[in-house]
């Protein structure tokens, strides 16, 4: 039975995992996740702006190859998909003698592209709902000055719908550094994987996943901080102003 009072007095004295060695574990773990999280997101945005535009049109053969996409990406489990992608891409015809399997074969990268996929599905739904809700006064506004359609999308409707879309997509960054835990089933060494490795090495399941449920903690704290700042910049005109 585990004595708490020992425990959290080893903690306080330094007599526990938390050693050189185990902090570059950690620290390795925070490098992943915060790589393969960022870079997802960043890849994943700029999938989503252009299906968003497309999941938006009038014309079924444009909108509905998207509205497949996203529906079979937010309809089946990351896990599911991230096995798919790292453990199929080696059954593709040619792919072990191509160019790319120096990099495919490196556990990173599938799991960067099935984050991306899966992100990119989640924004496009995302900004295609604020795409559709952008008030019919702005655009009459913006026909009425003789902007053509594609101009009216880059500087009216775009701009609004991110305004919009932000709240949510700010749940979307949180939603994706909490899956990304997942990336350890594909031997990734992220901070989920650094915190399996410490608790094998030492049997100290504490101290490792307090830790890194700690860090994660710490994260979403950040994530919060520039969304709440990033919305009060701009969304700013929505508040009531004092009189």
């Amino acid at each position: 039975m585990l004595d708490i009072s020992t425990w959290f007095n080893d903690l306080l004295a330094g007599n526990t995992i938390f050693t050189a060695n185990t902090l570059g574990y950690y620290w390795e773990g925070l490098v992943t996740t915060t790589q393969l999280v960022f870079l997802s997101l960043i890849a994943g945005l700029i999938l989503a702006v252009p299906l968003a535009i497309m999941r938006s049109s009038k014309h079924k053969w444009i909108s509905l190859p998207v509205y497949l996409y996203t529906y079979v990406f937010r309809g089946t489990p990351l896990l599911i998909q991230l096995y798919i992608i790292y453990y199929g891409v080696v059954f593709v015809d040619g792919i072990q003698e191509s160019f790319l399997w120096p990099v495919l074969r490196e556990a990173f990268y599938p799991a960067l592209i099935a984050f991306t996929l899966n992100t990119a599905a989640y924004t496009t739904e995302i900004f295609r709902g604020a795409i559709k809700s952008t008030a019919k006064g702005e655009i009459e506004a913006a026909r009425a000055y003789g902007m053509s359609q594609n101009l009216m999308m880059r500087r009216i409707i775009l701009p609004s719908a991110f305004r919009r879309a932000l709240p949510a997509y700010g749940n979307e960054v949180i939603f994706m550094l909490h899956a990304s835990a997942i990336a350890s089933v594909v031997t990734l060494m992220d901070l989920t994987g650094a915190a399996r490795f410490v608790y094998a090495r030492y049997y100290a399941p504490f101290e490792a996943f307090l830790f890194v449920a700690a860090i994660y903690l710490c994260l979403t704290f950040a994530i919060l901080f520039f969304f709440r700042y990033l919305e009060k910049k701009l969304l700013a005109h929505l508040r009531p102003q004092d009189t």
